[in-house]
């Protein structure tokens, strides 16, 4: 396997898809159905802020991406769902989809979002995507890298714990749980080497 920055434009519709197989379970009340969901994740996705794992096939077997004060891998905006949904329906998605949103900060790298296929799962595709973010985070300056993980995703906790990476604080969501289909976020920080 090979580690690539960026995403090439032919990994662009199979990236939409395993990013919606990762995180449509909490999105898919927000975003779906899982056909719009698709199409609004294949119109934002941005390229520039991915790292890419593919195989010697140049099959995609996953991506983790990053978000930064110029953007991030998947940063759309009221037009982009406005495209996809209808009007209306867009004001209440965006509305629910900023209570998701996390904040970029000057002392840490933000991780947003880390999605292996299924098939590649367990054979390293993840520690390895980890590894390239450790060294984009480095290169841009930064010491340290942050991540949130949500409770109902315990095998990607326990990829970051293996990792180094140490809870900092858990944040519950209350009654909105029922619309994202998890109860907690935790936040996980990690120094790069």
């Amino acid at each position: 396997m090979k580690v690539t920055r960026g995403i090439a434009p032919e990994h662009l519709d199979c990236a939409a898809l395993l990013y919606w197989q990762a995180f449509g379970p909490k999105l898919g009340r927000v975003l779906g159905p899982s056909e719009k969901g698709i199409a609004f994740v294949r119109r934002v996705i941005n390229p520039e802020f991915g790292l890419t794992v593919v195989s010697d096939a140049n099959d995609l077997l996953g991506v983790a991406g990053f978000k930064t004060y110029d953007g991030a891998l998947v940063d759309g905006r009221f037009g982009d769902l406005v495209a996809v949904y209808s009007p209306l329906s867009a004001c209440w998605r965006t509305a629910l989809a900023l209570l998701l949103e996390r904040d970029v900060e000057n002392n840490r790298f933000l991780m947003d979002g880390l999605f292996v296929s299924e098939q590649a799962r367990g054979k390293g595709v993840g520690s390895a995507l980890l590894e390239a973010l450790y060294i984009e985070g480095k290169a841009r300056g930064y010491s340290q890298i942050r991540l949130d993980v949500i409770d109902s995703n315990p095998r990607a906790k326990h990829l970051y714990l293996r990792h180094g990476f140490t809870p900092t604080k858990t944040e519950r969501l209350g009654p909105l749980s029922w619309v994202f289909g998890f109860q907690s976020a935790t936040t996980m920080v990690r120094d790069l080497p």
